[in-house]
């Protein structure tokens, strides 16, 4: 079995299938490689793991790292994305086989200053490892066109992403779970719309709150709940008091992952209005995981990977498109049978198609059959 090494920050709830999957088909000859602890504000978050699996190695000290740098070097193949460019710049010097895990580049435009400041920065730190075993693992769309446009892994940008936990249901069970379902013998049945995420302003959640606006002056019957916190807080909830939303707008402040995932599971409708800021977005994963609905902005980096516009979600051109996104909602709640087939696609894609164990099976069998551009996810 081939030694595979996954290189990044810090372990989390996202990385943890993949790793795990990784650890199991690679019979134990895996390991994630953490260069620093997890900030606080991802712990509060509930992002972190009360125990870590024995294959995260971390990076605390020099010692550690001597050793992590050998690990390395010696691997078969190594994952990197947020570290030390020190640990992996001996690997690429020895032109070994090697898939940098990026976002894409430049989430804030391709104009300014700190532009011309990151493409000299990725210019002067890969440009001269451009050789045929570095390959990109794009966890965006949008990743390979930022480093094609900049001279970077030209021919050699893989589709990829992250891979949280992915849930197997029953999928009548799921849907029939749904507000929008447990109240269809009403003449007006109760549709449950969910946002979830940081309250930040790249994120948009007064989105959700002008979208309740538009829904409500339409006569619709709903219930919209949003979850996290953030430095918008108080500017939300001033605008569900002022837009008279407070019979069907509910804050429900931060939660640990597994318990957002719950509110997934009954929500029939998920919001996600971010701009290109949003790197990747596992919540896209969790909620088509979980059968729902989703109306999501073309720019965010896992959308055009994921949604299938009018098949197993909606796609909007901005993240402010109110009308658009009411709209969407609109022609769920007229149509419960459109809203069901478009959750039960969504989990679908997530089961079969998107998910750790796939990325994990297909991942090993690059080493075993040396085909990496066609045994990874197709090309970029």
């Amino acid at each position: 079995m081939p030694k595979v090494v996954f290189v990044s920050n810090y372990f989390n709830h996202h990385q943890a299938p993949f790793a795990k999957a990784m650890d199991q088909l690679t019979e134990h000859q895996f390991t994630f490689v953490e260069t620093v602890p997890m900030d606080t504000e991802r712990k509060q978050m509930g992002w972190g793991l009360d125990q870590k699996p024995s294959y995260v190695f971390q990076v605390y000290d020099r010692e550690a790292r001597i050793k992590a740098k050998e690990m390395i070097f010696q691997a078969d193949a190594v994952i990197w994305g947020s570290c030390p460019f020190g640990l992996i710049k001996p690997r690429l010097k020895a032109r070994k086989l090697t898939f940098a895990y990026s976002e894409r580049l430049f989430k804030e435009g391709k104009s300014g200053f700190s532009y011309r400041g990151r493409v000299l920065k990725y210019k002067l730190k890969l440009g001269r490892y451009q050789y045929p075993d570095h390959y990109l693992l794009c966890a965006s769309a949008y990743a390979a066109g930022d480093y094609n446009s900049i001279g970077l892994f030209k021919g050699r940008a893989l589709k990829w992403g992250y891979f949280p936990e992915m849930k197997e249901y029953d999928i009548d069970d799921l849907m029939n779970r749904k507000p929008s379902v447990i109240t269809a013998e009403l003449k007006h049945p109760k549709t449950s719309i969910l946002w979830a995420g940081r309250l930040i302003g790249w994120k948009h959640p007064d989105v959700s709150i002008k979208v309740a606006y538009e829904l409500k002056k339409r006569g619709y019957s709903f219930q919209l709940d949003i979850i996290g916190n953030g430095e918008m807080e108080q500017q939300l909830r001033q605008m569900i008091q002022e837009l008279n939303l407070s019979d069907c707008v509910t804050m429900l402040g931060a939660m640990p992952p597994q318990k957002v995932r719950e509110h997934m599971e009954k929500a029939d409708i998920f919001l996600f209005t971010s701009d290109q800021n949003e790197g990747w977005g596992a919540v896209l994963n969790e909620s088509m995981n979980s059968g729902c609905v989703v109306i999501a902005n073309q720019v965010i980096g896992s959308v055009p990977y994921l949604v299938k516009d009018g098949e197993n979600g909606f796609v909007v051109k901005e993240c402010n498109s109110v009308d658009e996104i009411a709209g969407y909602v609109s022609r769920c709640m007229e149509n419960h049978q459109i809203m069901r087939q478009i959750g039960e696609a969504a989990y679908r894609t997530i089961r079969d198609e998107w998910n750790a164990g796939i990325a994990a099976e297909r991942f090993v069998n690059i080493n075993r059959s040396g085909n990496y551009i066609e045994r990874i996810c197709s090309k970029s």
